[in-house]
């Protein structure tokens, strides 16, 4: 993509959209929004940070797969009806959902692209842990995040392709495919090993599930701060990407769980295929963009990523708190329900056996 791409956007409109004046140290500064400098510390922090990171994704991983029976994942590959409502959301509602977006907001066309890019992402691994917490099908979970990766290798070039038309030249945005294929080995060696501790040895694949489900969750809060460290740039973007940035993560957990309902999916299926939908792989949007547009491109879009991956972790966590406040609801309810029940049953015993009735039940 050349340098002037779209550089008639810079205009009047765009600036008055952003009012922080640049620090002196910015290498790219146009009137009120810039990019600073990387400087040494970042990088060494982001290559220790990216190796800590990358083994305790594995490990994660790995106890995530000892949740997994192989009989049932299988099944599911077998009749892959819930891999497929899944395969609709990932490429159907999610990119349909991003060209809505950014139409009915009317961004730039670079802005638009990025949108779109983070709207053809797969499914991220953050979903596997937390389709844990709310008690879904981690066998579905599992085998929705390991084929949205596969199939992101021809799908992400197909909807680009079909979206961005209108914006920019499909063929100027570079997708990695080492980078989703060093994704998908590293989703699948370690879920295969889970998987076969949990068919050999099931009790002690629930100690490391229950270590590994904790040590995800920190993960996740993890990467969400270390994305605030090693992209702190301080250019502000326009409003409309954090709106879009907001309204995105909950739409496609919204959309989601709706359609796996309509397609007649159990309901701790729905909260799966919701998970899967709604958290998208930002780490492999970032490398895209970062790959494909130029320094004075990036000011107007690189941290819609950061956005996007802030906003799918708190809806998340949203759901995550309702469900278990729900769960406990229903506990509290049923046990109530099974007192009065023993209650009622003492009661009629009493009748048959002369009255007498237990202090305790009076």
């Amino acid at each position: 993509m050349q340098t002037n791409f779209l550089s008639q956007q810079f205009n009047a409109g765009f600036l008055a959209e952003n009012f922080t004046a640049c620090p002196a140290n910015a290498t790219i500064c146009d009137g009120t929004s810039c990019v600073l400098p990387e400087d040494n510390f970042n990088q060494t922090l982001s290559v220790v940070l990216s190796t800590v990171l990358t083994i305790m994704l594995a490990l994660v991983m790995f106890s995530m797969g000892c949740n997994v029976e192989l009989k049932n994942f299988l099944g599911h590959i077998k009749r892959p009806w819930g891999i497929f409502v899944g395969f609709l959301c990932q490429f159907g509602i999610m990119p349909l959902t991003a060209f809505l977006l950014s139409l009915a907001f009317n961004i730039l066309p670079i802005q638009a692209v990025v949108v779109m890019i983070m709207g053809c992402c797969p499914g991220g691994t953050a979903s596997n842990v937390i389709a844990y917490w709310v008690d879904g099908d981690m066998d579905l979970s599992i085998s929705m995040t390991t084929c949205s990766t596969l199939f992101a290798m021809g799908m992400m070039p197909l909807c680009l392709f079909i979206y961005t038309k209108m914006w920019t030249d499909s063929d100027a945005i570079v997708l990695p495919y080492d980078s989703i294929g060093t994704s998908l080995v590293a989703l699948v060696i370690p879920v295969s090993f889970g998987i076969f501790v949990n068919h050999k040895w099931p009790a002690k694949a629930k100690i490391i599930l229950k270590v590994g489900s904790i040590v995800g969750a920190v993960l996740i809060v993890i990467i969400a701060v270390v994305g605030g460290i090693l992209y702190k740039g301080s250019w502000v973007i326009t409003p409309k990407l954090w709106i879009i940035g907001t309204i995105f993560p909950a739409a496609g957990y919204t959309l989601g769980f709706f359609l796996a309902r309509i397609a007649g999916l159990s309901w701790h299926r729905c909260r799966t295929v919701s998970l899967e939908t709604g958290m998208q792989n930002t780490q492999l949007c970032s490398t895209i963009v970062q790959l494909s547009f130029s320094p004075e491109q990036l000011e107007l879009m690189f941290t819609f990523p950061l956005i996007y991956s802030i906003f799918q972790l708190l809806f998340a966590l949203l759901i995550l708190a309702g469900y278990r406040l729900y769960r406990r609801y229903q506990m509290k309810t049923k046990t109530d329900v099974e007192k009065t029940e023993e209650k009622e049953d003492s009661k009629s015993s009493a009748k048959m056996n002369g009255g007498f009735v237990p202090d305790e039940i009076k």
